[in-house]
């Protein structure tokens, strides 16, 4: 079985070969290094694709009579993706525990959200792996986010300029995880995280290497963008009925765009959760000014 270093290298070496036929001046150049950001993102992307082409492929084709209910089989394959992502060195241990931790928070936080009627699960009467209303393949679905983020900051080696403080990221992470729960019963600060995260994030530069130099852009942009991705992805998800908003029982329609400040939020905590993981490498590329 091959390591993630020499599946790495595997990849690398393909890469090059590339390069080298189509590579033929300046435009050219660019034109691969963008071919090469999106198999690089595609490739971060792994764990959620894999659980998106499984909830439709399930909504379309799955038997309404199969001894196995739809939620379970869900579930029980995205344990099976988890495995092999560690198994064939997709992800490390460390990444692994901290996307576990966002399993369990999300996990939580879906209990309660479907509790107080924010979403439902059509299906999950007729499963068995499911707590509360719940399905348990739902804890993927936020262990998918802290996946990707986990990946691609490895595959385009992230480097920071003004990097925030880790206890201040921590401090408006948990901010936002209290907000979700809070907001149900007091009044909803959510604005006022938007603020603080721009106050914190804002004056930040995120340097990535989609193939041979680095690029940059502002950290919130891409904090944007990302939630944009997720968005467009839950949007999938609610069309192949994984689970269904208010007014989506009897049709489905397009995820409000509401939903994509509460994804960018949820974002920022998964963000801090595996930048917890690089603190080492944080701490050394905190020194451009």
């Amino acid at each position: 079985m091959l390591s993630l270093r020499q599946l790495e290298a595997a990849f690398h070496a393909r890469r090059e070969a590339l390069r080298a036929r189509l590579v033929r001046g300046r435009w050219s150049g660019y034109a691969f290094e963008f071919l090469a950001f999106g198999i690089k993102q595609g490739w971060a992307c792994l764990f959620g694709a894999l659980m998106l082409a499984l909830l439709l492929a399930t909504f379309l084709y799955y038997p309404a009579d199969a001894p196995l209910a739809r939620y379970d089989f869900l579930t029980l394959a995205a344990i099976a993706i988890q495995i092999g992502m560690l198994a064939f060195g997709l992800e490390n241990w460390e990444e692994a525990r901290v996307i576990a931790v966002f399993h369990l928070v999300g996990t939580v936080m879906e209990i309660f959200k479907v509790t107080m009627g924010s979403w439902i699960y059509p299906e999950a009467g007729g499963a068995i792996l499911v707590i509360a209303g719940v399905p348990l393949f739902s804890g993927f679905m936020y262990a998918a986010v802290g996946s990707y983020i986990a990946r691609v900051w490895r595959l385009f080696d992230f480097r920071y300029d003004r990097f925030p403080p880790l206890w201040l990221q921590g401090l408006l992470g948990l901010a936002i995880y209290v907000n979700f729960f809070t907001h149900h019963f007091t009044i909803d600060i959510r604005l006022g995280l938007f603020a603080a995260s721009a106050l914190i994030y804002g004056p930040c530069v995120i340097w990535f290497r989609p193939d041979r130099v680095h690029r940059c852009m502002p950290l919130l942009l891409a904090a944007i963008l990302t939630a944009l991705f997720i968005w467009f992805a839950e949007n999938i998800g609610t069309f192949a009925r994984a689970w269904a908003y208010p007014g989506q029982e009897s049709g489905w329609h397009m995820v409000s765009l509401a939903k994509l400040g509460s994804w960018y939020l949820l974002m920022i905590i998964s963000f801090v959760l595996v930048a917890a993981v690089h603190r080492a490498s944080v701490a050394r590329l905190r020194l451009r000014a």
